[in-house]
């Protein structure tokens, strides 16, 4: 993730003696595999816009707004585009050892520097929301360093906290099978997808794809797509003034559906979240 590449575009949202956090915007024209990258420091990176493939060895993670992905520090990677579209992560860096402290010890590989022992993990809604939450106060001035430094840990609890995330048990096979399925869904988040289509597209049966999906990702196919939605939604809130057609472009049959799902997933209306978020 080099600040240096000419398709990037980082936007430094707060920097404080424990905590940076960025904004970062990828043009994402490189549908192969790029250059070999590196990480100067551990980070926690929260995609919320776009997909995009991260490959390290042969382990190969797909980034999209259901997901933490754990940059670390000195660990080469390189970065596959397969959706055209670009994509958009908020990157956490904290300091050492207060990551320390806060992150489980499962988590972690031994020795130094400070580093995850896996690619991912799942975040669950309240997490997807404190992201939305920490990007648009930080954008709008809202939010003084003490507030956004107060809402980054709290996101960094709540990613990492084992009640609240779902890792992947199950073969590479099945978890490279579902990874597929996912990019197709993130696509067009606003198709309204069947599952024979997404079968068809993967090249495997409906039943085996949502056994294997339920298995690798802990929630059936069409409520991971309607958590795609929804993040979406987060981060578009601020670009709509009319919240009734944020919900039909997103696909949503209506406005009252969209509201209903939105309020259901994250406890709050489209409304209330934006006034929340952007007009404290």
């Amino acid at each position: 993730m080099s600040a240096t590449d000419p398709q990037f575009h980082v936007r430094t949202l707060l920097a404080t003696p424990l905590i940076e956090v960025r904004d970062v915007v990828c043009a994402g024209s490189c549908r192969h595999k790029g250059a070999v990258e590196r990480a100067s420091r551990t980070q926690l990176v929260f995609p919320y816009r776009g997909t995009y493939v991260r490959h390290v060895g042969s382990n190969d993670a797909v980034a999209d707004a259901s997901q933490v992905l754990f940059f670390n520090a000195g660990e080469d990677y390189r970065v596959s585009h397969p959706n055209a579209g670009g994509d958009a992560s908020l990157s956490l860096a904290v300091d050492e050892a207060l990551l320390r402290e806060v992150a489980p010890a499962a988590l972690l590989l031994s020795g130094e520097p400070l580093r995850f022992g896996q690619a991912r993990l799942r975040i669950d809604p309240r997490a997807q929301v404190l992201v939305a939450l920490l990007r648009h106060s930080l954008h709008e001035g809202i939010a003084e360093p003490l507030e956004g430094e107060s809402l980054a840990l709290t996101l960094v609890h709540r990613a990492l906290a084992p009640r609240t995330t779902h890792a992947a048990a199950s073969s590479q096979a099945r978890q490279r099978l579902v990874d597929r399925a996912k990019l197709v869904l993130a696509r067009d988040l606003a198709r309204r997808w069947t599952l024979a289509e997404v079968a068809a597209e993967v090249g495997i049966s409906a039943v085996y794809l949502t056994q294997s999906f339920r298995q690798v990702e802990g929630v059936p196919l069409y409520r991971y797509q309607l958590r795609l939605r929804l993040a979406r939604a987060l981060d578009l809130l601020r670009d709509y003034h009319d919240l009734a057609a944020l919900g039909v472009d997103l696909g949503f049959s209506s406005h009252s559906h969209f509201t209903a799902a939105f309020q259901k997933m994250y406890g709050r209306t489209p409304s209330e979240f934006r006034q929340m978020a952007l007009q404290r």
